[in-house]
Parts: C-alpha cells; sequence; structure tokens
C-alpha cells in the first residue's frame, strides 16, 4: 500500500513539481495537460497547457500527485491552504537545511530552521506556490537539545 498526497495548483503544477523534482531529487512521470484529454472534456481552452494530472516519483518509493484546479471546478483554489502540510524528513541536517532553504525561496517561512526540542532541526514555510511544508531532521537515538528547545 501507498499514500500519495496529491496537491492542487493554479497553473503552476508542472513548475512546482519541476521544482520539487530538483530539491527532493525526484522525476516528473506524468504530466498530462487538459489538452490532451477528450475532445468533450468540459475545461475552458484557456486551461489546455494546465496539467489535469501529474505524479512525481521521488527517492525511496515516494510520490507527490498533483493537479492544476480550474475555478470551475474548484471555486476556493486562490484561499490559502490550511489543514495539511507536505513533510519531509531526513536524518541528514545538512540536507533538511538546504531542502527548506530551496523550498522557502519566494515563499513565506513561517518558523525558520532551528533547533527544537524534538529535533536538531526543524522548519515550516509556504512555498511559493502556496504550498504548506515541514522539514524535519531526525534525531539520533543519543540526541539531546542543546538548549532545551
Amino acid at each position: 500500500m501507498k499514500i500519495v498526497t496529491s496537491l492542487s495548483f493554479s497553473g503552476q503544477c508542472r513548475e512546482a513539481f519541476e521544482l520539487y523534482a530538483s530539491v527532493l531529487g525526484g522525476t516528473l512521470s506524468a504530466a498530462y495537460p487538459f489538452g490532451d484529454g477528450p475532445p468533450d472534456m468540459p475545461v475552458d481552452p484557456k486551461y489546455k497547457d494546465w496539467l489535469m494530472h501529474g505524479w512525481l516519483d521521488l527517492p525511496n518509493g515516494q510520490a507527490i500527485m498533483g493537479a492544476d484546479m480550474p475555478p470551475e471546478f474548484a471555486p476556493n483554489i486562490g484561499k490559502p491552504k490550511n489543514g495539511f502540510d507536505v513533510t519531509y524528513h531526513s536524518e541528514d541536517i545538512v540536507e533538511c537545511r538546504r531542502v527548506y532553504e530551496a523550498l522557502s525561496e519566494g515563499g513565506t517561512p513561517q518558523m525558520p530552521f532551528g533547533e527544537t526540542f524534538w529535533s536538531p532541526g526543524y522548519g515550516n514555510l509556504i512555498d511559493r506556490f502556496g504550498i504548506p511544508w515541514m522539514v524535519n531532521a531526525i534525531p539520533a537515538a543519543d540526541w539531546k537539545p542543546s538548549s532545551g528547545g
């Protein structure tokens, strides 16, 4: 079994997935625009280049799915995303910091990357596409916070 997060965008799915692929080391293995769908699809032609389905294969069998959502199908697509975060976990704190900084570019850092009481490195942000992320360094078994968090 595999549980995959599906993200919704407003015309930036391909751009977002290309960024995520470069930052996370993945491959965009599916990118089907609305223009390649059946001719009777009820989608305005102005969305022909938007992705109706995108699939990003990530290392270790992980994946993210996504699509561009025309406002006719998702009238609240422009509102801030809430109630979820895409999370990135690694034992490599240097890699976590790199991922946090790369995803923060053009976005909005919410909590700067740094030590917490549970992790040697954690931060959260909203990327430039409006997607909320958490980046968490998995502590070694013998790790202890240096300042109490």
